[in-house]
This record gives structure tokens, C-alpha cells and sequence, in this order.
């Protein structure tokens, strides 16, 4: 699974080079200004630090914010032998073949990628980033590399909030929504509770 810095790294420029390509000239110039003089500071205590400019990143809590993503990363390269399953900042990507050797076309599709970070001032999050090997049998996949270092395998992995094991057990997402639903349960226990 390839885990992006995502929203607060989208590149204004290159998203509006992307927009104008889309969208008319009107509506191209409302995104410009609703990109253009943005601009952050930081408070510690009762310490103001001067204004700097905001020159990447989408508006986080808006409707447009995830819109201005996707339309961002449309056009992540992809082959024909892997699938790309993206939600909002989450990317994973799959390559399925009974020879573990032969689903290293991961790596074809990882190196299609490489070029297209740094064209678009994007990053991977290599320590987020993993890699997994769903299987029944004891053969894992050889090792994968982005940006030169190598992704670490695990046998389990969080993606869009469900926990997938190796074998897709599901052991350990029951487990864990068994362990949130105690926790939920034990905060309403004052609620639900003999003495309440």
C-alpha cells in the first residue's frame, strides 16, 4: 500500500496547469483565486510569527478540498498489470498472480510512479508505505522499492479503516472493532448500567 503526503503537498501551480486543461477559462480563474493569497502563521503562546505564503496544499474540511485532490492525481500512471484503488489520500496498489514472482509487477508499476512524484512535487511516504502478501501459502512476494528504499513487508495491514491479515482472516479487524465497541460501551455504561 502506497501512502501519499497528500493534501497540504498538492503544488498550485501544477494543479492549475492541470485545472486550465479541464475546466474554462472563468471557471479556471475562480479556482486561481480561490488558491491565490493564502497565506499561514503560527502562534506559540502569545507570539505571532509574520505572515508566509501558502503555496501548496487544498483547503482542509471544504468540499473542494478532496475534489482539487483527485483531479490532481488522475493521472497517476498505472499498467496493466496492477489495479490502483484510491479513497481521498489513500492509495493501494494491487498486482495479482498465483507466482509470487510474477506479482513483482508492483515494482514496474512503482517505478512508473517514481518520475511522476517528482514531476509533480509530490511524496511517497515510504515509512507509512507497506508491503503485503495475501496468500495461503508461506512464499511472500521479493521485496519492492520506492524512491530507492525498500518498503517494509508486514502481514497486516490498515486500509480505509479495515485491518487485513495475510490470509484474510479478518481475525484482527474483529478484533479490534470487538475492542472499540467495549470502549463505546463502557463510556455508556453510566447510561445503561443497573445504578443508572
Amino acid at each position: 500500500m502506497l501512502t501519499l503526503d497528500t493534501f497540504d503537498k498538492v503544488w498550485h501551480e501544477g494543479l492549475l496547469c492541470k485545472l486550465k486543461t479541464i475546466f474554462p477559462a472563468g471557471i479556471h480563474q475562480i479556482f486561481k483565486s480561490y488558491l491565490a493569497n493564502r497565506h499561514f502563521l503560527i502562534k506559540y503562546r502569545e507570539t505571532y510569527t509574520s505572515l508566509h505564503p501558502i503555496l501548496s496544499g487544498v483547503p482542509q474540511g471544504c468540499v473542494l478540498g478532496p475534489l482539487l485532490y483527485l483531479i490532481y492525481t488522475a493521472d497517476l500512471p498505472t499498467t496493466d498489470k496492477s489495479y490502483t484503488a484510491t479513497f481521498a489520500d489513500d492509495t493501494a496498489i494491487l498486482t495479482v498472480h498465483e507466482d509470487p514472482d510474477e506479482a513483482t509487477q508492483l515494482q514496474v508499476h512503482l517505478n512508473k510512479i517514481h518520475p511522476w512524484l517528482i514531476k509533480w512535487r509530490m511524496k511517497a511516504n515510504e515509512i507509512k508505505s507497506t508491503q503485503i502478501t495475501f496468500t495461503l501459502k508461506k512464499r511472500t512476494c521479493p521485496p519492492v522499492y520506492l524512491n530507492n528504499k525498500q518498503l517494509p513487508h508486514t502481514n497486516e495491514v490498515k486500509y480505509l479503516g479495515i485491518h487485513l491479515d495475510r490470509r484474510l482472516t479478518w481475525r484482527q479487524h474483529i478484533t479490534m472493532k470487538r475492542k472499540q465497541l467495549d470502549h463505546k460501551l463502557h463510556s455508556l455504561y453510566w447510561i445503561i448500567g443497573r445504578k443508572s
